[in-house]
C-alpha cells in the first residue's frame, strides 16, 4: 500500500468522438482549453498534498499539451512519482511528447487500438498504423523510457491473424506495457444504438482474449491485471491503486474520486467546471472500500487477494474448476484460465461467502 493517493485529470476534449466511446468529451474545444487548464489549477490548490501518482486521461490530453506544465507546476509530486498521460496518433507530435516530458510526463500511454489500417477505419480512428508506429518511436526519441499502448479485442472484423501482427508488430517496438481491453458495446454509443454486422461473438471474443495472453507472455510481457500486462517493474502505478482499492482524487468533469474515505464524481458538464470557484461534485458512496469491493478489485490481479479475504470462501473453491485459480504464499488468485470467467467466479464467491 502506497502512502499516497494517486491524482487523475480528466481531459475532456477530443477532436472526433469515436463510435464506441462513452467516456465524456467534447468535440467542440475552441478556447475552452485554457480556461479549463486555469479551472484545474484552482481545484488542484485546494488539495496541497503530495501524489506519488499523475494520471492524464480523457478524451485527449495530448490536446492540452501547453498547459501541462501550468497544471503540474500546481501539483505536488512525491519523489519518483508516475506521471502519464494518453496520447492520440491523429495528433500528437514529436513537438507535442517533447513538450509533456519537459512537464515532467514521464509515462506516456498511446491509443494504437490496432495496427491494421482496415481496422481502425470501423473503429472510426482519425490516424493509421504507421501513425501509431511513429508515434511510439518518437516518444522514445523524446525521452520517454516507459511507454504503453492500448489495444482493442473483438474489434469489428478483427481475426486471430490480424491480432497475431499487431502484437507482433508492438512488441518490435520500444513499449514496456500493452492494455489490451474487449470492446464492448455501451448502449448511448453510435456502436451501442448500432452494432456493426461483423462484430466479435463470444465464442471469438474469448480466442482472441486467449490468444492475446499467450503472445503477450511469449514476449515478455507478464500479465498483472485482466486487461494489462507488463515488463517486469513497468506495471501501471496508478492504475494498480484503483485495483488495490487505494484512494485518488479526481480532477475534471466526470472525473471519479476515492477520497477521504468516499467516492464522488464530478459533473459531466465542462462549462459548470470552468465557471464553477470548487468543481461540482456529488457523493456516489458514503462508505467505499468494504469486503465485497476489495474482493472483486483484488481478484482483477494475478497477485490476487489475501488470507484475511478469502478465508470466507474455502468452501466455495470447491465449486470452481481448480485450473482457474490458485492458492499460494497465503493469497487466493486467478490464473489466466481463470480471467476469462472472473465475473462468473467473482458472483459464485460472494453468494456463498460465509460468515
Amino acid at each position: 500500500m502506497s502512502d499516497f493517493r494517486g491524482l487523475y485529470i480528466h481531459v475532456p476534449f477530443c477532436v472526433r468522438k469515436c463510435p464506441y466511446c462513452d467516456f465524456y468529451s467534447t468535440a467542440e474545444c475552441g478556447d475552452l482549453r485554457a480556461d479549463y487548464a486555469a479551472a484545474v489549477v484552482r481545484n488542484l490548490r485546494e488539495y496541497p498534498e503530495q501524489f506519488d501518482t499523475v494520471y492524464f486521461g480523457g478524451g485527449t490530453p495530448n490536446l492540452i499539451a501547453e498547459h501541462m506544465p501550468g497544471i503540474l507546476r500546481a501539483v505536488s509530486t512525491a519523489p519518483g512519482a508516475e506521471i502519464s498521460a494518453e496520447c492520440n496518433p491523429a495528433t500528437a507530435t514529436l513537438e507535442t511528447l517533447r513538450i509533456m516530458r519537459e512537464a515532467g510526463v514521464n509515462r506516456i500511454s498511446v491509443g494504437v487500438q490496432s495496427l491494421q489500417d482496415n481496422e481502425l477505419k470501423k473503429l472510426g480512428r482519425l490516424h493509421n498504423a504507421a501513425q501509431a508506429e511513429e508515434l511510439i518511436l518518437q516518444a522514445r526519441q523524446a525521452g520517454f523510457d516507459s511507454i504503453s499502448a492500448d489495444i482493442m479485442l473483438g474489434v469489428p472484423g478483427q481475426t486471430a491473424d490480424s491480432l497475431t501482427d499487431t502484437l507482433e508488430r508492438l512488441a518490435k517496438l520500444p513499449i514496456q506495457h500493452i492494455s489490451a481491453y474487449m470492446l464492448t458495446l455501451e448502449p448511448a454509443t453510435p456502436f451501442g444504438k448500432s452494432p456493426p454486422a461483423d462484430m466479435a461473438d463470444d465464442d471469438t471474443m474469448a480466442d482472441l482474449y486467449a490468444l492475446c495472453q499467450r503472445l503477450c507472455g511469449e514476449r515478455g510481457f507478464h500479465q498483472y491485471e485482466i486487461s494489462n500486462f507488463a515488463r517486469e517493474g513497468f506495471e501501471c502505478r496508478h492504475n494498480l491503486k484503483y485495483w488495490r482499492d487505494e484512494e485518488y482524487l479526481g480532477i475534471g468533469p466526470a472525473a471519479h474520486s476515492f477520497y477521504a474515505g468516499k467516492r464522488f464524481a464530478v459533473r459531466r458538464d465542462i462549462e459548470a467546471f470552468i465557471r464553477s470557484e470548487r468543481q461540482p461534485v456529488e457523493i456516489t458512496d458514503d462508505s467505499p472500500g468494504d469486503f465485497d469491493e476489495r474482493v472483486m478489485m483484488g481478484l482483477r490481479l494475478s497477485e490476487g487477494i489475501p488470507e484475511e479475504l478469502y478465508k470466507p470462501f474455502e468452501k466455495a473453491l470447491k465449486l470452481i474448476p481448480g485450473e482457474y485459480y490458485r492458492l499460494e504464499g497465503g493469497r487466493l488468485s486467478l490464473t489466466g484460465k481463470g480471467f476469462p470467467v472472473y465475473n462468473y467466479i467473482v458472483s459464485l464467491l460472494l453468494a456463498h461467502k460465509e460468515d
